[in-house]
């Protein structure tokens, strides 16, 4: 991409970018996570993946407070719902 491209993006364009970045470096840190078996590096990758998904919020929330990304309540019923899905799953597992 050259500058005359970047520079006609929009200001929602960039952080709509720049969210979908921060998604998929999550994704792919998680990833690694599971297929490290140093613990340092283990530790490393966590460590990234917990930044890049504060970083991911940051973006996402000045998003939010910009009417840039919609977002609707779950209603409490839901949010119950699956509270008890989790627990069972739990009691499941043993996890």
């Amino acid at each position: 991409m050259n500058n005359t491209s970047f520079n006609t993006m929009s200001e929602q364009e960039m952080l709509t970018d720049i969210l979908s970045q921060e998604k998929q470096l999550i994704k792919d840190y998680a990833s690694s996570v599971t297929e490290s078996s140093c613990p340092n590096l283990r530790q490393l990758l966590i460590s990234n993946m917990t930044e890049c998904s504060n970083d991911q919020y940051c973006v996402f929330d000045q998003m939010h407070s910009r009417n840039m990304y919609a977002t609707k309540q779950a209603p409490d019923t839901e949010v119950q719902t699956a509270r008890q899905n989790m627990d069972q799953l739990r009691q499941q597992t043993g996890l």
